[in-house]
Protein backbone atom coordinates (compact mmCIF):
# COMPACT_ATOMS: atom_id res chain seq x y z
CA UNK A 1 0.00 0.00 0.00
CA UNK A 2 1.31 3.44 -0.92
CA UNK A 3 2.42 6.15 1.50
CA UNK A 4 -0.48 7.82 3.33
CA UNK A 5 -1.59 11.21 2.07
CA UNK A 6 -2.05 14.11 4.43
CA UNK A 7 -5.67 14.81 3.47
CA UNK A 8 -8.58 13.08 1.87
CA UNK A 9 -8.44 15.33 -1.19
CA UNK A 10 -5.04 14.11 -2.21
CA UNK A 11 -2.66 16.76 -0.89
CA UNK A 12 0.64 15.07 -0.17
CA UNK A 13 3.25 15.40 2.48
CA UNK A 14 6.85 16.15 1.65
CA UNK A 15 7.95 12.56 0.95
CA UNK A 16 4.62 11.06 -0.04
CA UNK A 17 3.95 9.59 -3.45
CA UNK A 18 1.48 11.68 -5.47
CA UNK A 19 -1.84 9.90 -6.14
CA UNK A 20 -2.67 8.70 -9.62
CA UNK A 21 -6.19 10.20 -9.47
CA UNK A 22 -6.99 13.34 -7.48
CA UNK A 23 -10.58 14.55 -7.12
CA UNK A 24 -11.15 17.89 -5.39
CA UNK A 25 -14.50 19.59 -4.69
CA UNK A 26 -16.18 17.70 -7.53
CA UNK A 27 -19.79 18.67 -8.23
CA UNK A 28 -21.93 17.24 -11.03
CA UNK A 29 -25.45 18.42 -11.80
CA UNK A 30 -28.14 17.54 -14.32
CA UNK A 31 -31.06 19.49 -15.75
CA UNK A 32 -34.43 18.13 -14.69
CA UNK A 33 -37.57 18.64 -16.75
CA UNK A 34 -41.19 18.50 -15.61
CA UNK A 35 -43.99 16.49 -17.25
CA UNK A 36 -44.63 19.28 -19.75
CA UNK A 37 -40.99 19.37 -20.81
CA UNK A 38 -40.18 22.60 -19.01
CA UNK A 39 -37.28 23.13 -16.64
CA UNK A 40 -37.77 21.82 -13.09
CA UNK A 41 -34.39 22.92 -11.82
CA UNK A 42 -31.11 21.07 -11.44
CA UNK A 43 -30.37 17.83 -9.64
CA UNK A 44 -27.04 17.73 -7.82
CA UNK A 45 -25.95 14.11 -8.15
CA UNK A 46 -22.44 14.66 -6.75
CA UNK A 47 -21.89 17.53 -4.33
CA UNK A 48 -18.42 18.85 -3.46
CA UNK A 49 -16.56 15.57 -2.92
CA UNK A 50 -12.80 15.03 -2.64
CA UNK A 51 -10.67 11.89 -2.58
CA UNK A 52 -7.60 10.32 -4.17
CA UNK A 53 -6.68 6.95 -5.67
CA UNK A 54 -3.09 5.79 -5.59
CA UNK A 55 -1.39 3.77 -8.31
CA UNK A 56 -2.07 0.06 -7.89
CA UNK A 57 -4.71 0.38 -5.16
CA UNK A 58 -8.44 -0.27 -5.06
CA UNK A 59 -10.74 2.36 -3.61
CA UNK A 60 -14.20 0.93 -2.97
CA UNK A 61 -17.16 3.30 -3.30
CA UNK A 62 -20.36 2.19 -1.57
CA UNK A 63 -23.79 3.56 -0.82
CA UNK A 64 -27.47 3.08 -1.54
CA UNK A 65 -28.95 3.45 -5.01
CA UNK A 66 -29.12 7.12 -5.95
CA UNK A 67 -26.21 8.13 -3.75
CA UNK A 68 -24.13 9.36 -6.71
CA UNK A 69 -21.64 6.51 -7.00
CA UNK A 70 -21.95 5.88 -10.73
CA UNK A 71 -22.03 9.59 -11.53
CA UNK A 72 -18.79 9.99 -9.57
CA UNK A 73 -17.09 7.35 -11.72
CA UNK A 74 -18.43 8.80 -14.95
CA UNK A 75 -17.42 12.32 -13.90
CA UNK A 76 -13.83 11.24 -13.27
CA UNK A 77 -13.65 9.92 -16.85
CA UNK A 78 -15.50 13.03 -18.08
CA UNK A 79 -18.33 10.96 -19.51
CA UNK A 80 -20.53 13.23 -17.39
CA UNK A 81 -18.94 16.67 -17.37
CA UNK A 82 -18.67 18.13 -13.84
CA UNK A 83 -20.25 21.49 -13.06
CA UNK A 84 -17.26 22.46 -10.92
CA UNK A 85 -14.22 21.07 -9.17
CA UNK A 86 -11.03 19.39 -10.27
CA UNK A 87 -10.12 15.93 -11.56
CA UNK A 88 -6.42 15.32 -12.11
CA UNK A 89 -5.02 12.14 -13.61
CA UNK A 90 -1.28 11.67 -13.15
CA UNK A 91 -1.03 15.43 -12.66
CA UNK A 92 -3.08 16.37 -15.76
CA UNK A 93 -6.27 18.38 -15.19
CA UNK A 94 -9.08 16.64 -17.09
CA UNK A 95 -12.00 19.03 -16.68
CA UNK A 96 -10.70 21.55 -19.21
CA UNK A 97 -9.59 19.10 -21.90
CA UNK A 98 -11.23 19.00 -25.31
CA UNK A 99 -12.48 15.87 -27.04
CA UNK A 100 -9.21 15.00 -28.77
CA UNK A 101 -7.15 15.36 -25.60
CA UNK A 102 -9.67 13.31 -23.61
CA UNK A 103 -9.55 10.48 -26.14
CA UNK A 104 -5.78 10.35 -25.67
CA UNK A 105 -6.08 10.36 -21.86
CA UNK A 106 -8.77 7.66 -21.87
CA UNK A 107 -6.25 5.16 -23.14
CA UNK A 108 -4.97 5.19 -19.56
CA UNK A 109 -8.45 5.36 -17.96
CA UNK A 110 -11.09 2.79 -18.81
CA UNK A 111 -14.48 1.69 -17.52
CA UNK A 112 -16.22 -1.64 -16.93
CA UNK A 113 -19.97 -1.10 -16.96
CA UNK A 114 -22.65 -2.65 -14.76
CA UNK A 115 -24.74 -4.42 -17.40
CA UNK A 116 -22.61 -6.81 -19.45
CA UNK A 117 -25.28 -7.05 -22.16
CA UNK A 118 -26.28 -3.45 -22.93
CA UNK A 119 -22.65 -2.28 -22.74
CA UNK A 120 -21.70 -4.53 -25.69
CA UNK A 121 -22.82 -3.83 -29.26
CA UNK A 122 -25.03 -6.82 -30.21
CA UNK A 123 -24.16 -6.43 -33.89
CA UNK A 124 -20.42 -6.73 -33.36
CA UNK A 125 -18.43 -9.90 -32.82
CA UNK A 126 -16.44 -10.34 -29.62
CA UNK A 127 -13.23 -9.90 -31.60
CA UNK A 128 -14.42 -6.58 -33.03
CA UNK A 129 -15.62 -5.31 -29.63
CA UNK A 130 -12.24 -5.98 -28.02
CA UNK A 131 -10.14 -5.11 -31.06
CA UNK A 132 -11.80 -1.79 -31.90
CA UNK A 133 -10.27 -0.11 -28.86
CA UNK A 134 -6.83 -1.13 -30.14
CA UNK A 135 -7.71 0.35 -33.51
CA UNK A 136 -9.04 3.58 -32.00
CA UNK A 137 -5.79 4.18 -30.15
CA UNK A 138 -3.50 2.97 -32.92
CA UNK A 139 -1.99 0.28 -30.73
CA UNK A 140 -1.75 -2.55 -33.26
CA UNK A 141 -1.78 -3.19 -36.97
CA UNK A 142 -4.55 -5.20 -38.61
CA UNK A 143 -2.30 -8.25 -38.84
CA UNK A 144 -1.35 -8.03 -35.16
CA UNK A 145 -4.85 -7.34 -33.89
CA UNK A 146 -6.20 -10.88 -34.14
CA UNK A 147 -3.33 -12.28 -32.07
CA UNK A 148 -3.68 -9.52 -29.49
CA UNK A 149 -7.44 -10.11 -29.19
CA UNK A 150 -6.82 -13.83 -28.69
CA UNK A 151 -4.30 -13.08 -25.94
CA UNK A 152 -6.76 -10.73 -24.21
CA UNK A 153 -9.59 -13.25 -24.31
CA UNK A 154 -7.31 -15.91 -22.84
CA UNK A 155 -6.18 -13.45 -20.15
CA UNK A 156 -9.78 -13.02 -18.94
CA UNK A 157 -10.52 -16.76 -19.08
CA UNK A 158 -12.32 -17.01 -22.42
CA UNK A 159 -11.59 -19.27 -25.36
CA UNK A 160 -9.72 -17.22 -28.01
CA UNK A 161 -11.74 -19.04 -30.69
CA UNK A 162 -14.85 -17.21 -29.41
CA UNK A 163 -13.73 -14.00 -31.15
CA UNK A 164 -16.23 -14.84 -33.94
CA UNK A 165 -19.18 -15.12 -31.54
CA UNK A 166 -21.72 -12.40 -30.72
CA UNK A 167 -22.67 -11.16 -27.22
CA UNK A 168 -26.04 -12.98 -27.20
CA UNK A 169 -24.19 -16.30 -27.58
CA UNK A 170 -22.43 -15.84 -24.23
CA UNK A 171 -23.60 -16.02 -20.62
CA UNK A 172 -23.74 -12.93 -18.42
CA UNK A 173 -20.44 -13.75 -16.74
CA UNK A 174 -18.76 -14.39 -20.09
CA UNK A 175 -20.08 -11.10 -21.47
CA UNK A 176 -18.67 -9.26 -18.47
CA UNK A 177 -15.28 -10.86 -19.16
CA UNK A 178 -15.49 -9.43 -22.68
CA UNK A 179 -16.11 -6.02 -21.14
CA UNK A 180 -13.06 -6.46 -18.93
CA UNK A 181 -10.95 -7.59 -21.91
CA UNK A 182 -12.04 -4.47 -23.79
CA UNK A 183 -11.04 -2.30 -20.83
CA UNK A 184 -7.56 -3.77 -20.41
CA UNK A 185 -6.86 -3.98 -24.17
CA UNK A 186 -5.29 -0.50 -24.30
CA UNK A 187 -3.11 -1.15 -21.23
CA UNK A 188 -4.72 1.38 -18.86
CA UNK A 189 -3.44 2.40 -15.44
CA UNK A 190 -6.86 3.04 -13.91
CA UNK A 191 -10.26 1.37 -14.28
CA UNK A 192 -13.63 2.53 -13.00
CA UNK A 193 -15.62 -0.65 -12.31
CA UNK A 194 -19.26 0.42 -12.00
CA UNK A 195 -21.07 -2.33 -10.07
CA UNK A 196 -19.51 -4.91 -12.41
CA UNK A 197 -20.83 -7.97 -10.54
CA UNK A 198 -24.29 -6.82 -9.42
CA UNK A 199 -26.03 -8.32 -12.48
CA UNK A 200 -24.27 -11.69 -12.15
CA UNK A 201 -25.15 -14.89 -10.28
CA UNK A 202 -23.42 -15.28 -6.90
CA UNK A 203 -21.08 -18.06 -8.09
CA UNK A 204 -20.10 -16.01 -11.13
CA UNK A 205 -19.57 -12.93 -8.96
CA UNK A 206 -16.79 -14.69 -7.05
CA UNK A 207 -15.06 -15.73 -10.25
CA UNK A 208 -15.25 -12.19 -11.64
CA UNK A 209 -13.89 -10.65 -8.44
CA UNK A 210 -10.99 -13.09 -8.52
CA UNK A 211 -10.34 -12.04 -12.12
CA UNK A 212 -10.21 -8.37 -11.10
CA UNK A 213 -7.70 -9.24 -8.39
CA UNK A 214 -5.46 -11.32 -10.65
CA UNK A 215 -5.44 -8.64 -13.35
CA UNK A 216 -4.52 -6.01 -10.77
CA UNK A 217 -1.57 -8.11 -9.61
CA UNK A 218 -0.46 -8.85 -13.17
CA UNK A 219 -0.96 -5.40 -14.72
CA UNK A 220 -0.56 -3.06 -11.73
CA UNK A 221 -4.02 -1.57 -12.18
CA UNK A 222 -5.72 0.94 -9.90
CA UNK A 223 -9.47 0.56 -9.45
CA UNK A 224 -12.38 2.70 -8.36
CA UNK A 225 -14.67 -0.22 -7.52
CA UNK A 226 -18.29 0.91 -7.22
CA UNK A 227 -20.72 -1.45 -5.50
CA UNK A 228 -23.58 -1.68 -3.04
CA UNK A 229 -22.49 -5.10 -1.75
CA UNK A 230 -20.30 -4.40 1.29
CA UNK A 231 -18.93 -7.94 1.39
CA UNK A 232 -17.64 -7.64 -2.18
CA UNK A 233 -16.05 -4.27 -1.46
CA UNK A 234 -14.39 -5.54 1.71
CA UNK A 235 -12.80 -8.45 -0.15
CA UNK A 236 -11.38 -6.33 -2.96
CA UNK A 237 -10.61 -2.87 -1.59
CA UNK A 238 -7.62 -1.26 0.12
CA UNK A 239 -9.68 1.75 1.18
CA UNK A 240 -13.42 2.42 1.17
CA UNK A 241 -15.45 5.60 0.70
CA UNK A 242 -19.12 5.73 1.73
CA UNK A 243 -21.53 8.02 -0.16
CA UNK A 244 -24.94 9.28 0.87
CA UNK A 245 -27.08 11.60 -1.26
CA UNK A 246 -24.17 12.97 -3.28
CA UNK A 247 -21.74 13.39 -0.36
CA UNK A 248 -18.85 11.29 0.89
CA UNK A 249 -19.64 10.76 4.57
CA UNK A 250 -16.72 8.50 5.49
CA UNK A 251 -13.47 7.26 3.97
CA UNK A 252 -10.89 5.00 5.59
CA UNK A 253 -8.64 2.01 5.16
CA UNK A 254 -10.56 -1.22 4.72
CA UNK A 255 -9.84 -2.64 8.18
CA UNK A 256 -10.58 0.66 9.95
CA UNK A 257 -13.89 1.20 8.19
CA UNK A 258 -15.20 -2.32 8.72
CA UNK A 259 -13.75 -2.65 12.21
CA UNK A 260 -14.64 0.79 13.57
CA UNK A 261 -17.21 2.62 11.40
CA UNK A 262 -17.51 6.21 12.62
CA UNK A 263 -20.50 7.60 10.70
CA UNK A 264 -23.97 6.46 11.81
CA UNK A 265 -24.87 5.69 8.19
CA UNK A 266 -21.81 3.48 7.76
CA UNK A 267 -22.60 1.84 11.09
CA UNK A 268 -26.11 1.00 9.88
CA UNK A 269 -24.79 -0.43 6.61
CA UNK A 270 -22.30 -2.64 8.45
CA UNK A 271 -25.01 -3.94 10.77
CA UNK A 272 -26.82 -5.36 7.74
CA UNK A 273 -23.85 -7.40 6.50
CA UNK A 274 -24.31 -11.09 7.46
CA UNK A 275 -21.66 -12.61 9.75
CA UNK A 276 -20.80 -16.29 9.09
CA UNK A 277 -21.11 -17.19 12.77
CA UNK A 278 -24.66 -18.12 13.81
CA UNK A 279 -24.16 -17.16 17.47
CA UNK A 280 -22.79 -13.69 16.72
CA UNK A 281 -25.30 -13.17 13.92
CA UNK A 282 -28.22 -14.07 16.21
CA UNK A 283 -27.18 -11.81 19.09
CA UNK A 284 -25.74 -8.74 17.42
CA UNK A 285 -27.59 -5.43 17.25
CA UNK A 286 -29.23 -4.51 13.95
CA UNK A 287 -29.75 -0.89 12.98
CA UNK A 288 -32.83 -0.49 10.77
CA UNK A 289 -33.08 2.92 9.14
CA UNK A 290 -36.54 4.47 8.95
CA UNK A 291 -37.85 6.52 6.07
CA UNK A 292 -36.66 6.81 2.50
CA UNK A 293 -33.61 8.51 1.06
CA UNK A 294 -34.58 12.18 0.53
CA UNK A 295 -34.83 13.54 -3.00
CA UNK A 296 -31.57 15.00 -4.34
CA UNK A 297 -33.73 17.75 -5.87
CA UNK A 298 -34.53 18.95 -2.36
CA UNK A 299 -31.97 17.56 0.09
CA UNK A 300 -32.25 18.25 3.83
CA UNK A 301 -30.47 21.23 5.29
CA UNK A 302 -27.28 20.66 7.25
CA UNK A 303 -26.37 16.98 7.43
CA UNK A 304 -28.11 15.10 4.64
CA UNK A 305 -28.42 11.96 6.74
CA UNK A 306 -30.12 13.69 9.66
CA UNK A 307 -33.69 12.78 8.60
CA UNK A 308 -32.84 9.09 9.15
CA UNK A 309 -30.28 9.42 11.95
CA UNK A 310 -30.95 8.52 15.58
CA UNK A 311 -28.34 11.05 16.76
CA UNK A 312 -29.63 14.09 14.88
CA UNK A 313 -30.35 17.35 16.74
CA UNK A 314 -30.72 21.04 15.90
CA UNK A 315 -27.03 21.41 15.11
CA UNK A 316 -27.30 18.70 12.45
CA UNK A 317 -30.13 20.65 10.78
CA UNK A 318 -28.24 23.95 10.89
CA UNK A 319 -24.67 22.92 10.01
CA UNK A 320 -23.36 20.59 7.33
CA UNK A 321 -20.56 18.59 8.97
CA UNK A 322 -17.18 18.79 7.17
CA UNK A 323 -15.17 15.70 6.32
CA UNK A 324 -12.48 15.65 9.02
CA UNK A 325 -9.94 13.14 10.32
CA UNK A 326 -10.85 11.09 13.38
CA UNK A 327 -7.59 9.12 13.11
CA UNK A 328 -4.77 8.75 10.60
CA UNK A 329 -6.31 8.05 7.21
CA UNK A 330 -9.86 7.87 8.62
CA UNK A 331 -12.15 10.80 7.74
CA UNK A 332 -15.81 11.24 8.65
CA UNK A 333 -18.46 13.91 8.09
CA UNK A 334 -20.50 13.81 11.29
CA UNK A 335 -20.98 16.10 14.30
CA UNK A 336 -21.37 13.06 16.58
CA UNK A 337 -19.28 10.20 15.16
CA UNK A 338 -19.42 6.74 16.67
CA UNK A 339 -16.76 6.07 19.30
Amino acid sequence: MSTETSSVSGSVEHNAVAPLVEVEHLTTTFKVRDAAGGSAGRLTAVDDISFAVRAGETLGLVGESGSGKSTTGRSILQLDRPASGSVRFDGVELTGLGHRELVEMRRRMQMVFQDPFTSLNPRMTIGSIVGDSLLAHGMSSKSERADRVGDLLAMVGLNPAWHVRYPHELSGGQRQRVGIARAIAVQPDFIVADEPVSALDVSVQAQTINLFESLQDELGLAYLFIAHDLAVVRHLSDRVAVMYLGKIVEIADNDDLYGSPAHPYTHSLMSAVPIPDPTIERNRERIVLTGDVPSPLNPPSGCRFRTRCWKADDRCAAEAPPLVAVSIGHHVACHYPEA
